[in-house]
């Protein structure tokens, strides 16, 4: 019957929050949103600058860089001599150039100016500067060292290092690694557990002072007991949250394998097409450059990333959804309940800020201690596990995080029986501390 009870709240938790416009608003737009923040901007400025036509008006005091400069489809180079005033005056009065680059004849370098009216492409300068880097150094191979450019540059090639970082794990099975795939994917499975873990630990203390302050759970408290009206609320929610995620991953591998099926060619290979019509979606996505390039070189296992994701997220949540539970049953608003999460979520916002840190050194002595720490160890054992983490340290960081579990559980479970029908006073650290004493 406590049981029945227990499933009731549950239910009534999920149904209630599942069936919200803003719940489905959320689900369905987050990932479009996050898609479209991420890589719209980047696309229109590509867009922007790809499609900025600009006109060069070379002066060259040098004499050097005459006709050696390289046009493309957004850039092109005419060139003059004569008074620079002059023609600055005439390229921009008359609207014949965008800008006129002007190069110095002088003995200290490769002194130039390059005036402009409008706005230039952001990438004119370094191209500018790229292409001069090139033409002097050529010159200065041919004229000093008696060196043609192509020789010089089939030399280079030979004498080019080229070195391939591969991991050896226990068993002595070797991969190639490229540490920066690590540090994303680490760094990426940090911040969005942080974010999960904090939006759904807060709608249960939301919900709790929400039900306080209408005095519903009055209601609640005569038919069922705290503990089990504790228990229904976080599994509730908790079942919100890995809702919505599923879908978000759903949606979010949508998302990702539409954008790389129409990435560069902006159409769907023969071979894509054919694997789709053949009803081999999976081998489709597979073949998509952005998964095949982690797959490639990830030298984590995946499916122990993926549980290991969902462990931390599940025991991470309990973790702070009892304790901010536990808050809402002291406070009577939202505001008052900032003095009581702040010393719990101070570990939390330290585990974000040194996650850059954590990421570039996964086996540091700052990492290990930060992955064992119940209250990092969500976000910071899941930056470190890209890059390989022992089994006895993930075991230790699972077994830790689930006893401190256990223990707030206990907290909550005492604070919120005694704190959730008090109301208009404030509970101090003091009162709470004799609840905790009482049997």
């Amino acid at each position: 019957m406590k049981n029945n009870k227990t499933f009731l709240i549950i239910a009534r938790e999920y149904i209630t929050r599942v069936r919200k416009k803003s719940f489905i608003l959320i689900t369905i737009l987050m990932p479009i949103l996050m898609a479209l923040l991420i890589a719209l901007p980047a696309l229109l400025v590509i867009k922007s600058e790809q499609s900025q036509h600009t006109h060069v008006l070379v002066v060259d005091d040098t004499e050097i860089f005459i006709n050696g400069f390289q046009p493309n489809d957004n850039i092109q180079f005419s060139y003059a001599s004569g008074n620079v005033e002059a023609l600055k005056q005439d390229a921009f009065n008359n609207e014949k150039y965008d800008c006129v680059f002007h190069i110095l004849d002088n003995s200290v370098g490769l002194k130039s100016n390059l005036y402009y009216r409008k706005h230039i492409p952001s990438h004119l300068q370094s191209t500018l500067e790229s292409q001069m880097n090139d033409i002097f150094f050529d010159k200065m191979l041919v004229d000093s060292l008696h060196i043609q450019p192509d020789r010089f540059a089939k030399l280079q090639e030979l004498t080019k290092a080229d070195i391939t970082t591969i991991q050896v794990d226990d068993k002595g099975n070797e991969k190639e690694n490229i540490a920066e795939i690590n540090e994303i994917v680490g760094m990426f499975c940090g911040f969005f557990i942080y974010f999960v873990i904090i939006i759904f630990a807060s709608q249960v203390l939301r919900g709790v002072l929400e039900e306080k302050s209408n005095r519903i759970v009055e209601v609640l408290i005569s038919s069922v007991k705290p503990m089990q009206l504790l228990v229904g609320k976080i599994v509730g929610i908790a079942l919100v949250g890995i809702t919505q995620f599923v879908i978000w991953v759903v949606l979010t591998f949508g998302i990702v394998s539409v954008v790389g099926l129409f990435a560069n060619t902006g159409s769907i290979s023969p071979e894509i097409t054919e694997m789709v019509a053949n009803g081999d979606a999976a081998d489709a996505a597979a073949g998509l450059s952005i998964f095949k390039t982690i797959g490639d070189h990830f030298t984590f296992s995946f499916t122990t990333l993926i549980l290991s994701f969902f462990f931390f997220f599940i025991v991470g949540y309990l973790i702070y959804a009892t304790l901010y539970a536990a808050t809402g049953s002291v406070v009577d608003n939202e505001s008052d309940s900032q003095q009581y999460t702040m010393p719990v979520t101070i570990p939390l916002l330290l585990a974000i800020i040194l996650i850059p840190t954590i990421a570039t050194n996964p086996s540091g002595q700052l990492a290990f201690w930060f992955s064992m720490i119940p209250l990092t160890s969500p976000i910071t054992m899941l930056v470190r596990l890209p890059a390989g983490v022992p089994l006895w340290q993930l075991l230790t960081s699972m077994g830790v995080a689930l006893l401190f579990l256990v223990f707030c559980i206990w907290f909550a479970a005492k604070v919120y029986r005694m704190g959730i029908l008090m109301y208009g006073k404030k509970s101090s650290w003091k009162e709470i501390f004799r609840w905790l004493r009482k049997a």
